[in-house]
């Protein structure tokens, strides 16, 4: 009944029954060892997740992953200090091939694969333009980046990895010089996840004022195509996903009333970070947490599930799979909250006529990309030419990212698969959403 109870009726309703576009894991290790304080040390506490490097197969995983449960998009969490070998500048040519053969395998998938600076707007202590590394170096950071990237759409920019304790105004600007040189480098339209305050919580995406503040960064022509809020969630007593118990109601208090500040907006966000504890409650508000988040997938483009990789049997929140033999075994966290609210879940069956959309396609050998416009195109994305690694990937034919012009709904949302409309289809739909009940 929690559908029937969630029902929004303005003059009648349009039911949707819909999923995020995507969703997925984060692959963990590169970052393994970096503190709040942009500290990321660069010693053995590093757990790589490519096993010929002593680590776990997080080649196998993503392959697990996209073709036994239809995952399409993976986070690859690395450090600033790792990419550059602890030093401001240029990339380092072995450690970023080191991240490159982790890239590959995600990208031979056919996946979405995010990059995620994991250093929390820092850099050994000092903040990205607030006394720090500076705005350029930052920029020059993303430049390299973009460019050894440069014409693979299936590669996300994830700009920052949680941000906390700084000047919000200081930081658009930060972000913005990093957009700038991003669109400059690439030859092809990349998705770039920015990032806000306090961890970059949903939480507090509204409250503090975070979500408007951010929403000032923009493309270099002014649009916002291809940019996209990138939130944050956990369910435990401080949101820090260190607490094995679930105690926050993320529906209600978060997910439903950032949907519809997005809608009203006309903005999108993907959940790059969430997980929660093997608990009973967890497993009751985390998957509710994810079922809200589909139910509102206009807004919401998808969820990455913290978290697989290198970690541990005994961490609290691992969702990485077994495997014995030839044979991949999930976590029953992963199976319930994170894959079954999705694979469950209907496409949806009304789009939005605005906002970023990822068509699904086949895995084909590297072919040539455009960058996408206002106006629906078909492409297969091209692999890195650069890579160090010397791995061949293979990309999805016809995934491509849509921005379409048009003027949004700016009702309010609810934690269902609703949306307000109007007139004899409203009632009609509404029938058929009793009817499936």
């Amino acid at each position: 009944m929690r559908f029937l109870s969630s029902l929004l009726i303005l003059g009648g309703v349009q039911a949707v029954f819909g999923r995020t576009q995507l969703y997925g894991m984060n692959i963990a290790g590169f970052e393994f060892g970096c503190a709040i304080t942009g500290d990321c040390p660069l010693t053995k506490v590093i757990i790589p997740p490519i096993a010929s490097m002593g680590g776990a197969d997080g080649a196998g995983q993503m392959s697990h992953f996209y073709k036994d449960d239809k995952m399409n998009v993976f986070r690859l969490p690395v450090s600033w200090q790792y990419l550059t070998n602890g030093v401001i500048g240029p990339l380092d040519k072995k450690n970023l091939a080191n991240f490159d053969s982790l890239m590959q395998s995600c990208l031979k998938t056919g996946a979405y694969c995010v990059i995620d600076i994991h250093n929390f707007a820092r850099w050994n202590g000092d903040i990205i333009g607030q006394g720090g590394p500076t705005d350029l170096e930052f920029a020059d950071l993303w430049a390299q980046l973009a460019t050894k990237y440069s014409n693979n759409s299936f590669v996300m920019f994830g700009l920052m990895n949680e941000p906390h304790d700084i000047d919000v105004d200081l930081w658009v600007a930060s972000c913005q010089a990093a957009v700038n040189a991003i669109r400059k480098a690439e030859l092809v339209s990349h998705t770039i996840l920015v990032p806000g305050l306090n961890f970059s919580s949903a939480g507090t995406f509204i409250s503090s004022g975070w979500g408007a503040a951010m929403a000032k960064v923009t493309n270099p022509d002014l649009s916002t195509d291809n940019i996209v809020f990138d939130l944050h969630k956990y369910l435990d007593i401080d949101n820090s996903g260190n607490h094995i118990e679930c105690t926050m109601d993320n529906v209600k208090d978060t997910f439903v009333p950032v949907a519809a500040w997005l809608r009203k907006n006309k903005r999108q966000a993907i959940v790059s970070e969430t997980g929660a504890g093997a608990s009973p409650s967890c497993f009751i508000d985390f998957c509710a947490q994810n079922t809200a988040i589909n139910d509102n997938s206009d807004v919401y483009l998808g969820y990455i599930a913290w978290t697989a990789g290198s970690v541990t049997s005994t961490y609290l929140l691992n969702l990485a799979p077994s495997k014995s033999g030839s044979k991949w075994t999930n976590q029953k966290m992963a199976v319930e909250c994170v894959i079954d609210v999705w694979v469950s879940a209907l496409p949806a069956t009304v789009s939005n006529t605005w906002g970023l959309t990822f068509a699904a396609g086949t895995p084909v050998t590297s072919s040539t990309v455009s960058k996408t416009s206002t106006t629906k195109s078909t492409a297969a994305a091209t692999t890195d030419a650069g890579s160090d690694s010397g791995a061949t990937g293979t990309q999805a034919a016809g995934v491509t990212k849509t921005i379409v012009p048009g003027s949004g709904s700016t009702g309010k949302s609810a934690a269902s698969s609703v949306k307000v409309g109007s007139g004899l289809m409203g009632v009609c739909s509404l029938i058929f959403a009793l009817i499936l009940l």
